[in-house]
């Protein structure tokens, strides 16, 4: 008797993956991807501007900013993807499990990205950019997923 109790309370854990809605989480991180890719190509037109001003002084301070740089990236793709979520889908009640599921929606939309033949600065995936994501759309919605 009790170990039918026990299989009868187990739920699967893997079954909200299917209700979450896929299909505008994938459109919302392509909107983020589209519009950071813009941003991407002003912003590298602007640091090579600056590094061909700067005076050998600063070498040092442009180095570490090229260091936080794709963190600082990530940090703004996942809020501001979480941004379009928020104003364009009303309908979609944001949680844990939609944050959660944006991460890998633009994880995999920048890795798509990147065998396109556009020119990139920041927006490749890599360690640090992903930590960005992680830190931008869990910090801009922290209303969402400290919510009972």
């Amino acid at each position: 008797m009790g170990v039918t109790f026990i299989a009868i309370a187990m739920r699967n854990p893997l079954s909200q993956l299917k209700t979450l809605p896929w299909a505008i989480l994938i459109q919302v991180a392509l909107a983020a991807v589209v519009i950071a890719t813009a941003v991407d190509l002003l912003l590298a037109q602007g640091l090579v501007w600056l590094i061909d001003n700067v005076g050998s002084g600063l070498l040092p301070l442009m180095q570490l900013l090229f260091m936080a740089l794709p963190i600082a990236a990530g940090f703004g793709i996942g809020a501001l993807a979480l941004k379009i979520l928020e104003r364009w889908f009303t309908s979609i009640y944001i949680d844990r499990s939609i944050l959660w599921a944006l991460i890998p929606c633009l994880a995999l939309l920048l890795f798509v990205k990147g065998f396109l033949p556009i020119p990139t600065f920041l927006l490749s995936v890599s360690y640090p950019l992903v930590v960005g994501l992680l830190l931008g759309v869990f910090v801009v919605g922290k209303r969402h997923w400290q919510r009972w």
